[in-house]
């Protein structure tokens, strides 16, 4: 064994070590610090990258149509009809300008200067990266009446600055591959690039912007243009929605001094609450000023309001904030000069002037639209009360829950087979779809770490009931119960007493659906679940294939397929599950519940947004949305993220 000062001189440790990386060398190393990751959120974030470029001559009034397209080998091309690059030699580094945008970090019309007063951007590190992290990249500009063209490869030029000929009018566009020795996959998702373009156009109006794609067998194009802007968001957003009042409220306010707010909104039937927030078209995810003041503003006023107009009497207790954004649709877009973001995703505004400019703008405009329009005023009241109700029905059910709890010797739920751990880390939950299949996994399981909970028929659907109304399904209280975090006002993720629910049910129409109403339950009461991961579905097999001594599980047709043609289709025995409870508990435990050989599929939730709209879709009162749904998608496998 080496002595302690041998091996501090085999370490070899001095100035000389310590590595100082120059410009785009720096993305190269570390990819993961500017564009989040390497995986397909790190591949369309370069997309975006580029098209925030564009948007950014827009939101100018220099910009009116944005293209993007996605060609064969993961070509992506991006242009606009902006002002174009400049391309004259740069004062200070003495190379043209259109060589310092893509090649030099935090470089831009955006740092100081007249170019751009207000742009997005996701975190101001621009073109620069998506040109360091392409395994080439060429870059086209009309302006001054000429077209300019410049190639790069991973980042450094290769060609200089050439002329190809004369421009009749103005614009970018920027053509690149990324890098396959950078990314883990160059397979683009169309849905994902379509939504992010369509929230641009929503909240740019008037600007245009196509998406086409151009793969073999995967083409298809749509161009995104609204001239309502964000009334026409709030609208798409609550298009499988009953609403109170026909058109969205749409509020705006300009202070040329300082910012630009504008608030688009709309009540419906429902009990949830979608709330989206944009400073300079970032989508601020965890809120932030701008949203406290809009929260504050529209409290205060409805409790005002409510008690000048008698709707609520002196001796009742104000509204909450939950009460008066029940089945509320909004969205907040503002636009300021120097946007400060907060928290771990760069993702909450943190300017604080902003709370009181969005508080006193929405106190005062939607006040006077309240002036002026009663009678939905009046809808948005009597919604509100209507909530205020089963809020405190919900809190007495909790209450007394409680009390109850606190009473019985075990608060767990009797059929609840616990496991042995008492580490939350280690321990699962399996909410199994019947008592059948239950029996299986009890036998199955290891005691260990595996907890065990039957279910008995279709819980509640919570998209059509309030809390009070879902706390009294036995099925749901005792899901409540085992999982221990409480609901509402209650929740707390620490308390879980298990890191990873898993929803096992069977591979049929009846259990999708409940699979479908757990899932509604879990995203809409306990959304901190699903965004800490701790939400997964199990896999079961679908089929059992036997040829002399072996046998296969396969887990969808075509799987089953594939498994025939390998070995062949005499002397095969296949048994179909029709059901969890039809495998042996041996079965059961080496197909779908052993760590070392199951596949289980953890439930993200990517786009609040998104999954909202799907929810909506699935289980809510409109039937045609749900049709139109199940018959497009029918035949397809989709992705389980939420």
């Amino acid at each position: 064994m080496k002595n302690n000062n041998q091996q501090m001189n085999n370490s070899h440790y001095d100035e000389s070590q310590i590595q100082v990386l120059e410009g785009l060398d720096a993305v190269r190393r570390r990819p993961g610090m500017y564009i989040g990751s390497t995986g397909p959120q790190g591949l369309h974030h370069l997309v975006f990258e580029v098209v925030d470029n564009s948007i950014d001559e827009a939101m100018a009034g220099h910009c009116q149509n944005i293209f993007v397209s996605i060609g064969e080998d993961s070509r992506v091309t991006v242009s606009d009809d902006g002002r174009g690059i400049p391309v004259g030699e740069h004062p200070q580094m003495k190379i043209p300008a259109v060589e310092v945008v893509l090649t030099i970090l935090h470089s831009g019309g955006k740092f100081g200067g007249e170019g751009y007063k207000v742009s997005g951007g996701l975190h101001g590190v621009g073109v620069s990266v998506v040109n360091a992290l392409s395994e080439w990249l060429e870059a086209e500009v009309k302006r001054d009446g000429q077209t300019y063209m410049m190639r790069f490869a991973r980042g450094k030029p290769v060609t200089p600055l050439q002329v190809l000929g004369t421009a009749q009018d103005t614009g970018t566009k920027i053509a690149f591959r990324p890098d396959e020795e950078i990314f883990e996959t160059l397979d683009y998702q169309y849905d994902i690039l379509a939504q992010r373009l369509r929230e641009l156009a929503f909240l740019n109006k008037g600007v245009s912007i196509s998406l086409t794609d151009r793969r073999l067998g995967r083409e298809q194009r749509e161009t995104f243009k609204f001239e309502g802007g964000i009334r026409s968001f709030v609208e798409y957003l609550s298009k499988n929605k009953e609403t109170l009042h026909k058109k969205p409220i749409f509020l705006e306010q300009d202070k040329q001094d300082c910012c630009r707010m504008e608030i688009a909104m709309q009540y419906n039937d429902g009990y949830n609450e979608v709330l989206s927030s944009y400073a300079n078209n970032i989508r601020t995810k965890e809120g932030g000023t701008h949203e406290f003041g809009f929260k504050a503003a529209l409290t205060r006023l409805l409790n005002d309001y409510a008690r000048k107009q008698n709707l609520l009497k002196d001796n009742e207790s104000n509204l909450s904030g939950d009460d008066v954004r029940e089945g509320l649709v909004a969205v907040i877009s503002v636009r300021l000069l120097e946007p400060q973001f907060e928290g771990q995703t760069k993702s909450k505004l943190g300017n604080s002037e902003m709370r009181g400019h969005v508080e006193s703008f929405v106190y005062e405009e939607l006040g006077v639209f309240f002036e002026q329009n009663p009678a939905v005023a009046k809808k948005i009241i009597e919604k509100a009360l209507s909530a205020a109700r089963a809020r405190d029905a919900a809190r007495k059910a909790r209450e007394l829950a409680r009390r109850k709890s606190a009473l019985e010797i075990t608060a767990l739920p009797g059929k609840l087979a616990d496991c042995v751990s008492r580490d939350p880390a280690l321990c699962e939950l399996y909410l199994v779809e019947g008592d059948s299949a239950g029996g299986s996994a009890k036998q199955g399981r290891e005691r260990h770490f595996q907890a065990i909970l039957p279910l008995r028929g279709k819980i509640i659907n919570v998209e059509k009931a309030r809390l009070d109304k879902i706390l009294a399904n036995e099925e749901i209280r005792t899901i409540i119960t085992a999982l221990g975090t409480g609901i509402g006002d209650d929740f707390e993720l620490a308390r879980a007493r298990y890191h990873k629910i898993i929803i096992m049910s069977d591979a049929d129409v009846d259990g999708s659906h409940i699979r479908t109403l757990l899932l509604t339950f879990f995203y809409r009461y306990m959304q901190q679940l699903v965004g800490a991961g701790f939400v997964y579905i199990a896999q079961p097999p679908l089929y059992l294939l036997k040829k002399q001594q072996k046998q296969h599980y396969l887990y969808s047709d075509a799987q089953l397929e594939k498994k025939l043609q390998e070995v062949g289709r005499e002397g095969v025995n296949i048994q179909r599950y029709k059901g969890l409870g039809e495998m042996n508990p041996e079965q059961l435990w080496s197909t779908t519940m052993d760590p070392k050989s199951r596949t289980i599929l953890q439930v993200t939730m990517e786009d609040a947004l998104l999954a909202d709209e799907m929810f909506t879709v699935l289980m809510g009162d409109q039937v045609e949305p749900r049709r139109d749904f199940i018959s497009k998608y029918a035949s397809e496998v989709r992705n389980l993220d939420i």
